[in-house]
């Protein structure tokens, strides 16, 4: 019995000890685990691409397709918006440049078409790394009509469509309009662009992502117009330095915009230095707007 009892107290005090250490261990992992599992996940992000493609040719006139689509696919950019895209057209070999630009990037792809022209059509596109649903383009109309170099005309639009990304799904608004001196023309073709990027996506509560090339300076009547139907300027909030896009050789001029309706925010925002094309790409970083960050 002595001999007995004395083990239980001495062995008794070593199974004791090595019991609440285990049970100390079991907590500490388990307050760790638990704090793994509250940690909040990164928010997803999206890249967009905001780029004047010059009918696949660089300022010089040479051909530049390749470059342009290296461009795309180094940025990293999941949407892009084109303007200025030529399909089948003589002047550009009777390529179809949408679908070389999908070919080269591995993105799915849809186009807009503005005007029959040159044996084919030109226009604007959109890339994007999720199917494009829905896609539509939208006449811009103008009075009187937008004359151009030999008394022609040329038509503007505004492509929508949606696609279904990590944010969600989100409504993709492209454009191209009038490079006139004047803003007559503009201002009128944004009077039936901002409706629309209100009833496509914003007050429904779909983000809408709306960029192009808007031929127009940040000081113009048009960007105050936009401005003020409260779209919202990407680069104001996330961009460093003066945003120049044009030409791309020596930049003088911010023309290449995205803007944002509904609850998503630019996080980062840069201009590439390309001379693939006569405009430099301009690259956007979005997320799901985060109240703290105060950018909305």
């Amino acid at each position: 019995m002595d001999g007995a009892a004395g083990d239980t107290t001495g062995g008794g005090r070593y199974r004791i000890g090595v019991k609440n250490s285990l049970l100390r261990l079991g907590a500490c992992v388990f307050i760790a685990a638990c704090h793994g599992r509250s940690s909040p996940a990164p928010a997803p992000t999206l890249k967009v691409l905001v780029y004047n493609v010059h009918a696949g040719k660089d300022a010089k006139g040479v051909d530049a397709i390749e470059r342009i689509s290296d461009v795309v696919k180094s940025s990293g950019a999941d949407i892009v918006f084109l303007q200025e895209v030529d399909k089948g057209t003589k002047r550009s070999g009777n390529v179809d440049q949408p679908a070389e630009y999908a070919r080269r990037t591995g993105l799915h792809v849809a186009f807009g078409r503005s005007l029959d022209y040159d044996g084919g059509e030109y226009g604007i596109a959109m890339l994007s790394r999720w199917p494009i649903k829905n896609d539509t383009a939208i006449h811009l109309p103008v009075e009187p009509p937008q004359e151009r170099s030999g008394g022609s005309h040329e038509p503007r639009v505004a492509m929508r469509a949606t696609t279904t990304t990590p944010l969600g799904q989100v409504a993709l608004l492209n454009t191209h309009i009038d490079a006139s001196g004047s803003d007559v023309w503009r201002l009128q073709e944004i009077k039936t662009i901002i409706p629309l990027a209100k009833s496509f996506g914003g007050e429904s509560g779909t983000p809408v992502l709306f960029g192009g090339d808007f031929n127009s300076t940040p000081d113009s009547k048009v960007q105050g117009e936009l401005r003020a139907s409260g779209m919202r300027d990407s680069w104001t909030t996330c961009g460093s330095g003066d945003g120049l896009s044009y030409p791309a050789d020596k930049p003088v001029k911010r023309i290449d915009y995205l803007f944002l309706v509904g609850g998503v925010e630019c996080t980062h925002s840069e201009v590439l230095v390309s001379e693939a094309s006569d405009h430099r790409p301009v690259l956007f970083t979005i997320r799901p707007w985060n109240p703290a960050s105060g950018r909305m």
